[in-house]
């Protein structure tokens, strides 16, 4: 079939890329031998994040809230291969339950998680290979639901919906998702040990992990070019206990 799986010489575009996952998957990509072009809404972060990342990196500022500033990112970027999407933090006002929920609040998060995950979609698709792949990014929480938490599920749950719609849509780029349980970004580890022990002592394998373990999974979802369509599970064996 003579199907190359190789990243050498690809550009991949990582929205979230300065931080946590994102910069794993930035750093891992670049290991693989592409040129990584990462976006963030902070200059400062990206501009600290490609000098970490070192040759091959570069990046820009983008609110992707902002389906303008979306719009302008990808302008700046031109022609690539790969869009792994992973920013948006879950804020502490998504862990409550409905009748003390703040609509308003889950509307602006709401407009990274998944609206700027779409507007990354939208304008990204029109200068990315045909051989190309979107990777998104959802959690574990879509399948295993928290009492208290019932946005979260649902915008996790959007997410893996959104990607199987895409990846018909959008073929032959393929599009697929990470599901995500804990991992030991720098926001994670701020949680309370007693917290981080709830999630991870049932597990099979019983701890957070790493980041760069995490972005083993992207990294497999660019090379894969037989697979489209998929939710590739990285959360330690949650979802089988």
């Amino acid at each position: 079939m003579g199907v190359s799986s190789s990243l050498t010489g690809k550009r991949v575009v990582v929205i979230g890329g300065s931080t946590g996952v994102g910069f794993a998957v930035a750093e891992a990509a670049l290991a693989e031998g592409a040129s990584v072009v990462i976006g963030s809404s902070q200059a400062g972060n990206v501009e600290a994040a490609v000098k970490r990342l070192g040759e091959g990196a570069s990046g820009f500022a983008v609110d992707v809230a902002d389906e303008a500033d979306v719009a302008a990112f990808f302008e700046k970027v031109g022609a690539f291969d790969h869009l792994v999407f992973t920013a948006g933090d879950w804020g502490g006002s998504f862990f409550a339950p409905v009748r003390d929920l703040n609509i308003a609040e889950m509307q602006a998060g709401l407009a990274v998680r998944f609206w700027g995950a779409l507007a990354a979609v939208k304008h990204g698709c029109r200068t990315i290979a045909p051989d190309g792949s979107i990777t998104l990014t959802g959690g574990m929480l879509a399948h295993r639901p928290l009492k208290g938490a019932p946005v979260v599920t649902a915008v996790a749950g959007a997410i893996e919906h959104l990607t199987v719609g895409l990846s018909l849509d959008l073929a032959p780029v393929r599009v697929n998702a990470v599901c995500l349980g804990m991992i030991g970004t720098d926001r994670t580890m701020t949680m309370p040990e007693a917290m981080l022990k709830a999630f991870t002592d049932r597990l099979p394998m019983p701890r957070v992990g790493d980041p760069a373990e995490a972005a083993q999974a992207y990294i497999y979802l660019m090379r894969g070019g037989y697979t489209t369509g998929q939710v590739v599970v990285v959360d330690g064996g949650g979802a089988v206990v």
